[in-house]
């Protein structure tokens, strides 16, 4: 079987920062940057989805599953590693992909002219996208009108009837009643009979069990197991069962053991190093130095490069249009002061015409 999705190495990385100040000091002073904390929204991801294949991804909230489908669906870019997609993907997800300040037709509209239909095919799609979605008279309403079961309603419609090789759903079927949860079943399956490949992230375990061929576990930004959805399923429930049996106590210090070990800034590999060298030694610890992101250095380099293209465009745009101006002014001051000096002389002269008459 021919992969259809391959993750290689595949990370996504934050920098948090406490406001948009320091944001925006990291943006021309790159160095400020190792003074923030690092965040792995997803770290070192490695899988492949085959052709026809519906995968099923669980995990806890934060565990990185809306990252992975943004990245799947090239929403987002990764920071580090490698993705291949054979095929059309489309994403459905609650308040992904519709624009708030359209209407139901416009989105519609909107969405397929972005995957290629012309303005003949969207009129013909209109029809059976309007029935699928089902949102009545609010089809006409701005979407910032729409409840969230009528945006999952309306996106997956759409979504649904573009034809793509690769269907990402996200969440998208937990807020729909029964019988529109049902039509999206139906439509699943009608994809999943023509060899479509598709990624259906949820919570809902027995959802999971009903439409997955293999499970993905993302714990804590990583793959904790992929494979066989029975037992990769069992798994994730005894873990949510230990996690129910901690203390209040025990729970807030698992939490804040994941988060560290999500947060930090140098690999794993090169820290244990540094350890092992520093043991090696007089038994001082080593300062761990922050490894440089090359993607932030090349950020910045390229911003400050537009800054001085836009400086220069503006300053010679403002030299065309400013000196001429006053070079006229400058003619004009001449002309004026040559004006004044010709009535004057014109005025002596009358005066000396005078003066002779009056001689006479």
């Amino acid at each position: 079987m021919n992969p259809k999705m391959t993750l290689t190495g595949v990370s996504k990385k934050y920098t948090l920062y406490r406001n948009n100040t320091e944001k925006l000091k990291a943006m021309f002073f790159p160095k400020t940057r190792e003074q923030h904390r690092d965040f792995y929204a997803l770290k070192d991801i490695n899988l492949e989805v085959y052709e026809g294949e519906t995968i099923g991804v669980i995990g806890i909230n934060g565990s990185g599953k809306s990252t992975i489908s943004n990245i799947l669906a090239s929403v987002i870019p990764p920071t580090e590693g490698e993705m291949t997609v054979n095929g059309e993907t489309s994403l459905i997800a609650i308040n992904v992909g519709l624009n708030k300040n359209l209407n139901g037709y416009e989105n519609i509209e909107q969405k397929c002219l972005m995957h290629g239909f012309s303005k003949k095919e969207i009129e013909e799609l209109m029809p059976a996208i309007e029935e699928f979605a089902d949102i009545g008279d609010f089809i006409d309403q701005p979407v910032k009108n729409y409840s969230s079961g009528m945006k999952s309603r309306l996106g997956f419609a759409i979504s649904a009837h573009t034809n793509p090789d690769i269907l990402i759903v996200d969440e998208a079927l937990s807020v729909g009643d029964k019988t529109f949860y049902q039509k999206c079943k139906d439509k699943i399956d009608e994809f999943k009979a023509q060899n479509k490949t598709i990624v259906f992230i949820s919570h809902n375990i027995k959802e999971i069990k009903n439409l997955s061929d293999r499970v993905l576990w993302l714990h804590n930004g990583e793959v904790r197991e992929f494979g066989d959805k029975n037992e990769v399923i069992k798994q994730y429930e005894d873990y949510i069962n230990w996690f129910n049996k901690l203390s209040k106590e025990e729970k807030e210090a698992h939490k804040q053991e994941l988060k560290e070990m999500r947060s930090l800034a140098p690999s794993l590999d090169q820290e244990q190093e540094n350890e092992k060298a520093g043991s090696d030694g007089d038994g001082t610890q080593p300062i761990v130095q922050p490894k440089r992101d090359k993607q932030a250095v090349k950020n910045a380099v390229w911003f400050f490069s537009q800054l001085v293209v836009f400086a220069v465009i503006f300053l010679t745009a403002a030299y065309f249009l400013v000196v001429p101006q006053l070079k006229d002014g400058s003619v004009s001051e001449e002309l004026e002061k040559e004006a004044v000096g010709a009535e004057v002389q014109a005025g002596t002269s009358m005066g000396d015409i005078d003066d002779s008459d009056v001689s006479l």
